[in-house]
């Protein structure tokens, strides 16, 4: 996971959401996903046609990482037991998980990629 300098931590004015820099909008190629870590969290950003969606990368099902799993449109399969979310809403798309991974706000700000805290 990218080491991330300083960046004081502000809420948007527009949600009133407390983002916090995670990285570069560069360290996330198109069609991939990226892990980042945010106060101990391990946050997974998504690319998917030219849109960034951030969310937990830890599977609610078993707790295996998101991101060793498959990406395919907006859908990540988890790579232990092939539960399927939505990137864009955290939703379950297919079990065995049944609790959706939670979604997080992401904002890009020059090329600073910023996370809900």
């Amino acid at each position: 996971m990218p080491n991330v300098e300083a960046h004081p931590a502000h809420n948007d004015p527009e949600t009133n959401v407390r983002l916090v820099r995670i990285g570069s909008s560069k360290d996330v190629v198109s069609g991939q996903m990226r892990v980042f870590d945010l106060n101990g969290t391990k946050v997974n950003v998504a690319s998917v046609s030219g849109n960034l969606y951030a969310f937990d990368d830890t599977c609610t099902h078993a707790g295996c990482s998101l991101a060793r799993g498959k990406l395919d449109g907006t859908t990540v399969t988890c790579g232990c037991h092939g539960s399927q979310f939505d990137v864009t809403s955290g939703a379950v798309l297919r079990g065995p998980a049944r609790r959706p991974v939670r979604s997080r706000a992401l904002k890009v700000e020059g090329e600073n990629l910023l996370a809900e805290a």
